[in-house]
């Protein structure tokens, strides 16, 4: 079985993909710009301002998370398009928190001031929105037509979300063996 989780910067996506992964013991895939940063020994925010206005790196990226997820038979594929890109994925879970419960996760991980992490959440979506559609023509704000699962993050443990996402693992499973 092949999942796909996708969501906006700090909603619990990375988190989420490496528990789930654990739990049904099959491999994660999580390849980031934040490694493609790294693999071009490049800082992050660098990279960032870089992908505005080239797109063949988002072009890479996706290319290789789906080639890497469609290698193996069984996957937990975590990215911000995941459940598109995947077009085969048999489960698609799209995750949703407000702006302010992101920027606190990310000034927890990141540190800074919430001033900061917020402003740069805010900005960082709108920027990812709007290479996404001009690239893809794929509106990530919105995946109620795509996502089998949409989940609200802001209240629930990393490790509730992944029980709601492994009972529907079940679900199909039995769906699938009845």
């Amino acid at each position: 079985m092949r999942i796909a989780i996708s969501s906006r910067s700090g909603c619990g996506n990375t988190t989420v993909t490496r528990l789930l992964s654990e739990k049904l013991g099959y491999p994660m895939i999580n390849f980031t710009f934040r490694q493609m940063a790294e693999e071009r020994k490049m800082d992050f925010w660098d990279f960032c301002r870089l992908a505005e206005t080239d797109y063949d790196i988002d072009r890479e990226l996706d290319r290789r998370q789906v080639e890497m997820a469609m290698a193996v038979p069984d996957c937990v594929l975590g990215s911000r398009l995941a459940i598109w890109m995947l077009r085969d994925a048999d489960l698609k879970v799209y995750l949703t928190a407000s702006a302010e419960t992101r920027a606190k996760r990310i000034l927890k991980r990141e540190g800074g001031t919430f001033e900061e992490r917020y402003n740069q959440t805010v900005q960082r979506d709108s920027h990812d929105s709007a290479r996404y559609m001009k690239i893809y023509g794929i509106d990530n704000t919105s995946a109620e037509e795509t996502a089998d699962l949409v989940i609200a993050t802001d209240e629930r443990s990393p490790e509730e979300i992944v029980e709601i996402i492994a009972a529907e693992v079940r679900r199909r499973k039995e769906g699938v063996l009845a």
